[in-house]
Order: structure tokens, then sequence, then C-alpha cells
């Protein structure tokens, strides 16, 4: 049995081994990868600057504003709406 396991083990360790070394090889593909995507981000960032980040913040809020403005007009529209209906149950109950 244990000749059988040795016999075994010298057979398949070039295999083994070989997939050991293509797993190493990918997981530092893997970290080198993510160095150059950091480092690349971290490039633009220097070179934009803040001034593209500020010019981003910006149009944010402009959007955030245009939107605030129709959430009070609807506001008022539905507030308006709401009043009619309420007064027209009013007269309909006191109708006989």
């Amino acid at each position: 049995m244990m000749t059988q396991a040795r016999s075994w083990f010298k057979d398949h360790l070039a295999a083994f081994l070989g997939a050991q070394l293509l797993t190493i090889g990918a997981g530092a593909a893997a970290m080198l990868a993510y160095a150059v995507k950091l480092e690349t981000r971290v490039y633009t960032m220097e070179h934009r600057g803040a001034e593209y980040t500020v010019a981003r913040i910006e149009a944010m809020k402009q959007q955030i504003s245009v939107l605030e403005q129709r959430i009070s007009t609807n506001d008022e529209s539905i507030r308006r709406i709401v009043d009619v209906m309420t007064r027209q149950l009013g007269q309909r109950d006191l109708k006989p």
C-alpha cells in the first residue's frame, strides 16, 4: 500500500507542482492588475485635480435644486387638489 502511494505521488508530483505554480502566477497577476488599476486612479485624480471634482459636485447640486423645485411645485399642486376634493366632499355631505 505504501509503495503504491509513493508511486502515485511520484507520478503526479509534476502535475501538482505545476498546478501550484499556475495558481501562484494567477494570484500574482491579479495583484499586479489591481495595483495598476489603483495607480491609474491615483494618476487620474492627480491630473484632474480638485477642479474636476468641484465641477462634478456643482453639477450635482444644480440637478438637486431642479428636483427640489419640481418637488415643491408638485407638493403645491397636490395640496390644491386635496383641498378642492375635500371641499367637494363636504358640499356633497351637506346636500340631502
